[in-house]
């Protein structure tokens, strides 16, 4: 467990008059790291909550999209990654929920939408079952991590740990060389396929590259090796879950199928051969289902 500082949560940075300006704080959680958050435009809260290794900027064309929509988009940089401070421990669930409670809280967030990628999904699922649902309306998992990725003995069709472990001894030896072969696979590239531009690729190793190493090897362990089964019981908003059938990283009969499952009343949409970065190969489809689903 990470060790919590007490006292009153601080955010540096003015938060009001909002009219309609992009507000760009430093929301201080309870251990004193400074996460870095975007908050643009006005309306109702969509709080947008990225993936491993990148950062809240990896939102680019839902951030547009929504807040050209009307509505009030939130993201952030998880901390130990991005312009967020990056402490050398506590990247743990609990630790990650208890960020985004504080997020909500200072930006005094309510009827908020979570959009969850990834790893991102993580922090929807562990935000509910720690803080509930007062300050949330609805939730989106998209090529979420949810419900558990590991192989044990209860959950045999899942990821056998060597793989997670493969992946930290290559971030050890080389991290930059790591991202440079990861990035193109998120996108689904391949000989014949180019779903995404060089400029693209380009710019997703920058982010990734903005990580901290102790956040980038520790994050593996998170979202590879957390249980979120438990945590599905806290979904009783109305809950969108979205994945890709050629989704590699993680597969689609893996989690999308099973968390919508086990979410009762969950609307499950499945992307014909998307990869898991869909935000960006599929994103006007991706931007209209969330605005489908946030108008519903």
């Amino acid at each position: 467990m990470c060790s919590r500082q007490t006292g009153e949560k601080t955010v540096s940075g003015q938060l009001s008059p909002r009219e309609g300006a992009c507000i760009m704080p430093h929301i201080t959680a309870t251990d004193g790291t400074a996460l870095h958050v975007k908050d643009m435009g006005q309306g109702r809260p969509v709080v947008l909550i990225h993936g491993w290794p990148l950062t809240g900027d990896m939102w680019e064309k839902q951030t547009l999209a929504l807040a050209e929509a009307g509505y009030r988009v939130v993201t952030y940089d998880r901390r130990g990654f991005g312009l967020s401070g990056h402490p050398i421990n506590c990247y743990d669930y609990d630790t990650l929920a208890d960020d985004l409670a504080v997020i909500l809280e200072q930006l005094d967030l309510w009827d908020a939408t979570l959009v969850g990628f990834s790893m991102g999904g993580g922090e929807v699922a562990r935000y509910l079952s720690r803080h509930g649902r007062s300050r949330v309306s609805r939730t989106v998992l998209v090529s979420s991590v949810l419900p558990f990725l590991l192989r044990t003995a209860d959950n045999p069709d899942g990821l056998d740990i060597s793989i997670f472990d493969g992946m930290k001894q290559e971030i050890r030896q080389d991290r930059f060389g790591f991202l440079k072969n990861f990035i193109p696979h998120l996108y689904g590239m391949g000989v014949l396929r180019h779903p995404v531009s060089q400029g693209v690729l380009d710019w997703s190793f920058m982010l990734a590259c903005m990580a901290s190493p102790m956040a980038t090897l520790d994050c593996v362990d998170a979202w590879g090796t957390t249980d979120f089964r438990a945590d599905l019981q806290a979904f009783t908003v109305p809950t969108l879950v979205i994945h890709g059938t050629g989704d590699s990283n993680v597969p689609s009969d893996l989690s999308g199928r099973r968390t919508a499952d086990a979410i009762p009343g969950a609307t499950y949409i499945e992307y014909d051969g998307a990869p898991h970065g869909l935000f960006i190969t599929h994103a006007e489809k991706l931007n209209a289902d969330l605005l489908k689903f946030l108008a519903s």
